[in-house]
């Protein structure tokens, strides 16, 4: 990484998030992909590690992207991650039925529910947290 770009990614929220969501995204996949390897269904892969995925992300996001990790925005933050569970699990559902395997459907859908899951963090969990741009960060 340059400091060029490492300056571009202090200054953007987005980037913040992309690059944070990175490390989210496989820790969430590490552990939907142990779970499958120790035998557990796709969907209760997809339920168990988003649960468990989704207490390390809040900490990460919320420190490292919104500067805000106020406890009060957890069941916020769970909600939104338990409405992206339900549309992770019905498009796993729908891959599967179109003759996708579970890891590789899962694979492509996180493009997909990474900006779903952005745009409610910003306009839902966080709504209230100044872009970096007005705070002066």
């Amino acid at each position: 990484m340059t400091a060029r770009s490492i300056a571009a990614m202090r200054r953007s929220r987005f980037l913040r998030f992309l690059a944070v969501g990175v490390v989210n995204t496989l820790v969430g996949y590490l552990l939907f992909a142990a779970l499958i390897a120790l035998g557990a269904p796709p969907l209760s892969g997809v339920m168990a590690s988003t649960a468990l995925g989704a207490l390390f992300n809040f900490g990460s996001i919320g420190h490292l992207v919104f500067r805000n990790t106020d406890v009060a925005l957890l069941p916020r933050f769970l909600g939104v991650y338990a409405g992206q569970c339900a549309v992770n699990s019905g498009l796993l559902m729908m891959l599967g039925v179109l003759g996708l395997g579970s890891l590789l459907a899962q694979l492509l859908l996180i493009p997909w529910l990474a900006v779903g899951t952005y745009l409610a963090m910003r306009h839902f969990v966080y709504r209230n947290v100044p872009d970096a741009a007005s705070a002066g960060e």
